[in-house]
């Protein structure tokens, strides 16, 4: 195909491209589509030799070596691990709302921030009542 632009002519040869019309398609707008699949993905040949410290070498010639599949094994948790896990971390949640309304009390009293830090070293341990005071939701407010 000859073209022109800006006054200089070439000749333009596009690459051709196979594809395959898709399975997935529709209407849009009164108009068909249709996605297409390529049959073989292009390779484009170099339009000059490339050379590098007087070496010519051609880029795209190389194949790639397909990796073996490596399935990762997840490891199974028992329930007894699942149950110490659920327990640990409702332990948290536990604190952090204790700690939360111990500062905000703080804060009401009047007595400086650093009071209210020392709660997590003193007391470390959860009363055993507080966990059926306390719903397991995150939308129970304290």
């Amino acid at each position: 195909m000859k073209l022109t632009y800006r006054g200089i002519s070439y000749n333009y040869n596009p690459v051709t491209v196979e594809t395959s019309e898709g399975t997935t398609g529709g209407k849009y707008r009164g108009l068909d589509w249709r996605f297409r699949n390529l049959k073989k993905s292009p390779i484009l040949q170099p339009r000059v030799n490339l050379t590098y410290r007087g070496v010519t070498y051609n880029k795209g010639g190389t194949e790639v070596a397909e990796l073996p599949q490596v399935t990762e094994v997840t490891p199974k948790l028992s329930t007894q691990d699942k149950a110490r896990t659920l327990m640990v971390h409702h332990t948290r949640v536990i604190k952090k709302r204790q700690q939360a309304m111990l500062s905000r009390v703080a804060t009401e009293v009047g007595l400086p921030e650093t009071a209210a830090k020392y709660w997590n070293r003193i007391q470390g341990k959860v009363h055993p009542t507080f966990r059926h005071n306390y719903d397991r939701f995150g939308a129970t407010l304290s």
